[in-house]
């Protein structure tokens, strides 16, 4: 029989409402209720106890008895629990409450009940996991408030390993890792050491999965399917070392349980990832035996596992130029798709490396007709995959496969086709850099919301560990009264402790804003860099407008593929922080070469490289020369009236940092600046404006990674100078 509650006690401020229009208002602002549950003939505060409202407003109490419940004026409160009598009222002011608890039994074993509690939140945040990151965390927290004061070690873990899960679903690999350590330290288990493996070989950290692995490999008490993903995952880490046959043995002790055991979805994996090894040593034959084992097994598995282990095979004939082969596995493919009730296929968020869909295979069947040179057969699936990407909105497909079509035309001698295809890739260059400023967005919002459930964890388990320092000190008190001396040194050592907590909550929200302040970075790189000067692609555009004008098809042609070359060579390394300085050299010479065909009455050029500058060693962001040059040409060598020099040298400045220096001897920046027009006067340079935006971060990111000095030429104001001084690390 439930116990009854005696009575609720209310510490009221004495507030008289002037009238009801005030009350109304009041009534309808949302406050932080603040309460306590706790056994009336003692005052022991009671853990775990349910406290919520009509409107869904749930929290459990700590382990001090404790809560906070965000709540209206009007709204019901519920108090319930397993052993006490479930109580409501009626809420009608802010102040703190109370609840008594009469003849509550302090020697009742209420573990099931809390075991059975943390179970379900636990299966509350893995059902949230994919849609509402932010709830799965909130359970997640809950299932830690609910452990109480003392806080089993194994359920703890529990806790914090479904919170890693949580983390690397969604692709924040670091806090995983960081609480799937913390679930280790917590209680040490098989399953938890194989996703800490895991996450250790999707960061790269390979020498670390192998040493957290190795002790596994000794234990003999494994359920088959863990002893299966052990070697699995210890071939993954060898594979990333570049440890190739040593991979390919321990995937073939795993494939070798996975038959004994008839794990069929592990013999499909190992299979694949055996045929991939032997396929990386360029053994063909065994990398076609294995993928046609593996081929067989998907055939009778799930048809989605199917599609990928066929488009898995595919990529393999790609690789190794068999393109008739490849054509008829995508084809497959493609015919698989339109069996199945979706049309985009998508594979579990943990494993997934790419996003099956039929405009996707459609575009990888063009490049492959492409390879051998048939651009007619090529064009059709072309045109295909661009209508279904624009109807599925996947404006990346549409990108590649619109360049692509117009490269292809451009190899047919179609220049009116392929002018025409390009400019609709450029207008959807320009769409998806304003889809990717939203996805930025998207992702620093979510990031925030990352961040705000974290520092909730973190200040959780600080109270966590805080309710127990409390409630231990509070029943040290009560029963060794007359052990003053050791009450006090118990009181200090709590202080330290608490001050020890808090300097560590400290570090973890510094480490946190640090990471946090990484990412902003790394995306606000990743914005600059795919912007590409609208300047220089106009002007390069009507040049070979010009060229045709003058029915000069042949300059105009070599223009045209010269500026592809540099474009592709532009976008081919826009995903990249940095680049060898060797290549930004190349695509520098490319984009000069281009501008003295149009300029060739007005200036020559050199570029010098002394022949002890290690242009590989050095790495350098790209494009990052190219709107100096640009400026160089344009507003200084161009208005010259007899013909000028540009100059690009680089040398060693010291042993860790070289000296790039670009030279004109133009009419200078400041009679560049008097002959401007209004119009131009008005505008700023975007070029110069992203290059200043994009030193700022890198530098910020890399200590001074670049420093970059503008100067006069001659004492005349004649003439310009930009000096670069690039540091090696």
């Amino acid at each position: 029989m439930k116990k009854s509650i005696v009575f609720i006690l209310f510490s009221i401020m004495a507030i008289v409402m002037g009238a009801v229009c005030c009350y109304a208002q009041e009534a309808a602002q949302t406050f932080t209720l603040h309460g306590r549950v706790e056994v009336k003939e003692t005052g022991r505060p009671i853990s775990g106890v349910s406290v919520s409202t009509n409107l869904g407003s749930y929290v459990l109490t700590n382990g001090l008895g404790e809560f906070n419940i965000n709540v209206r004026i009007g709204d019901e409160l519920i108090v319930e629990a397993v052993d006490i009598e479930t109580v409501r009222y009626r809420i009608k002011g802010n102040d703190d409450v109370l609840i008594q608890v009469e003849n509550y039994s302090t020697s009742r074993s209420t573990t099931k009940n809390v075991s059975l509690r943390h179970q379900t939140l636990l299966d509350s945040a893995e059902h949230y996991k994919d849609n509402d990151i932010e709830k799965s965390i909130d359970f997640v927290a809950q299932s830690i408030a609910v452990l109480g004061k003392r806080g089993q070690k194994k359920e703890l873990a529990r806790s914090l390993s479904k919170l890693g899960e949580i983390y690397q679903y969604h692709k924040q690999i670091d806090l995983a890792i960081d609480n799937y350590e913390d679930a280790l330290e917590a209680n040490k288990t098989i399953k938890t050491t194989l996703l800490l493996a895991k996450v250790y070989n999707i960061s790269a950290r390979y020498n670390e999965a192998i040493l957290l692995l190795d002790p596994l490999l000794e234990l003999k008490s494994m359920v088959p399917y863990q002893r299966v993903a052990l070697y699995e995952l210890m071939g993954d880490a060898k594979k990333g070392n570049g440890e190739v046959l040593q991979a390919i043995e321990f995937y073939k002790e795993g494939l070798h349980i996975a038959e004994k055991n008839q794990i069929t979805p592990k013999l499909i994996d190992l299979n694949s990832k055996i045929a991939e090894a032997y396929s990386r040593e360029n053994k063909i034959i065994e990398a076609e035996a294995y993928f046609d084992n593996s081929l067989q097994l998907a055939e009778t598995s799930a048809p989605l596992r199917a599609l990928q282990e066929n488009e898995k095979v595919a990529d393999f004939y790609n690789e190794k130029s068999r393109f008739s082969e490849e054509i008829n596995m995508r084809k497959r493919s493609l015919q698989d798709i339109k069996k199945l009730s979706t049309p985009k296929i998508g594979i579990s968020k943990l494993d997934q490396a790419d996003t099956i869909t039929s405009q996707r295979i459609n575009y990888k069947i063009a490049n492959a007709y492409i390879a051998q040179d048939k651009y007619n057969e090529a064009i059709p699936f072309l045109k295909k995959s661009i209508i279904e990407a624009d109807t599925e909105d996947d404006l990346v497909v549409q990108k590649d496969a619109t360049r692509k079509l117009s490269e292809v035309y451009k190899e047919k001698g179609d220049y009116t086709k392929a002018l025409d295809t390009y400019q609709s890739y450029v207008a959807l260059v320009d769409t998806l850099y304003i889809r990717k400023e939203q996805e930025i967005s998207r992702a620093n919002r979510i990031n925030r919301d990352i961040a705000n459930a974290q520092s909730r964890l973190v200040g959780l388990e600080n109270e966590r560990e805080l309710s127990q320092s409390k409630y231990d000190l509070a029943l040290t008190e009560q029963q060794l009264v007359e052990e003053s001396y050791k009450r006090q040194q118990w009181v200090i050592y709590s202080l330290i402790f608490g001050l020890l907590l808090t300097v560590l909550a400290a570090f973890f929200f510094y480490r946190s804003n640090q990471q946090q302040k990484l990412t902003n970075n790394l995306l606000a790189l990743k914005s600059l860099r795919s912007q590409m000067n609208p300047h220089f692609i106009f002007n390069a555009l009507n040049s070979v407008n010009n060229f045709i004008s003058k029915s000069d098809e042949r300059s105009a042609n070599r223009y045209l593929s010269e500026f592809s070359t540099l474009m592709r060579s532009v976008l081919e390394n826009s995903e990249e922080d940095f680049i060898p300085l060797a290549k930004e050299l190349e695509q520098l010479e490319l984009y000069i070469k281009l501008e003295h065909s149009r300029f060739k009455d007005k200036f020559d050029y050199e570029i010098i490289v002394d022949d002890d500058v290690p242009v590989n060693k050095y790495q350098i962001p790209p494009m990052l020369l190219q709107p100096y040059i640009e400026n160089a040409i344009w507003h200084g060598l161009r208005y010259r009236e007899a013909k000028g020099l540009l100059r690009v040298s680089i040398k060693v400045e010291s042993n860790n940092s070289v000296a790039i220096c670009i030279t004109d001897n133009g009419i200078g920046r400041k009679k560049s600046a008097s002959i401007k027009t209004q119009n131009q006067k008005k505008q700023k340079s975007k070029g110069m404006g992203i290059i200043q935006k994009r030193v700022a971060i890198l530098n910020d990111m890399y200590t001074d990674k670049v420093s970059i000095n503008i100067s006069d030429l001659k004492n005349d104001g004649s003439g310009t100078k930009v000096l670069f001084i690039l540091k090696k690390e």
